[in-house]
């Protein structure tokens, strides 16, 4: 695994969000709601590397032994969501973490523009989590697609279809979501919000505002 994490980091065009949408029969304005809670509004981070959260209770599930006690010593790993609060950066914790075992840590972390887990590679339609890192390190709309195949393995697609956004919510990001701040009723807003916003061909623009929220349970 290369882990400067740097591959072409190619941006959305106004073509890939209704060509994606269409594969769960969903239209723009519901996958920029999904994208708009989802994400700060890209899937790259300043160093052209994929927006990811790395997750120390993640990582504590996916060792045993005597690397998870070298995890947990290195303050890596830990048994809850939410004891510590998360750096700015999580790339020198994940790269730390790789140290100890590269497999358990890409698994440990939320990737791109939909932070998709790196445990749900198989969802995701990649048969390991590397083809998955490297693949989010390609291209915003690998990253997006990744996302909607994760959607439609766990049948989530009908929720979105109806915005059911708690029932969306609770599926794409757990049981917990409402506890940590999922704001997926501000979701009732944006399909409103950006069918207004058209380019020049009658799609909308594909930018997204707004707020991170990382939890996968």
């Amino acid at each position: 695994m290369d882990t400067t994490f740097k591959g072409a980091a190619r941006r959305l065009d106004d073509l890939d969000l209704p060509k994606l949408g269409a594969r769960i029969g969903v239209g723009e304005d519901e996958i920029h709601a999904f994208l708009d809670v989802e994400t700060s509004g890209h899937g790259f981070d300043a160093h052209g590397r994929p927006i990811i959260l790395f997750e120390p209770h993640v990582f504590f599930r996916n060792l045993s032994g005597a690397k998870r006690a070298q995890a947990v010593a290195a303050g890596l790993a830990y048994v809850r969501w939410g004891e510590k609060p998360y750096p700015r950066d999580s790339y020198p914790r994940l790269k730390a973490a790789i140290a100890i075992d590269e497999t358990a840590a890409l698994r440990s972390a939320s990737w791109g523009l939909g932070q998709v887990l790196g445990e749900n590679f198989k969802a995701a339609g990649f048969p390991t989590v590397q083809a998955m890192v490297e693949a989010m390190m390609e291209d915003e709309a690998l990253q997006l697609a990744a996302a909607v195949n994760f959607i439609a393995a766990n049948r989530l697609d009908g929720k979105l279809r109806k915005h059911d956004w708690a029932g969306f919510a609770k599926g794409y990001n757990g049981a917990s979501f409402g506890k940590n701040a999922y704001d997926y009723q501000a979701c009732r807003r944006v399909p409103q919000k950006w069918s207004g916003i058209r380019t020049r061909r009658g799609r909308p623009l594909p930018q997204h505002s707004l707020q991170r929220r990382f939890l996968r349970s």
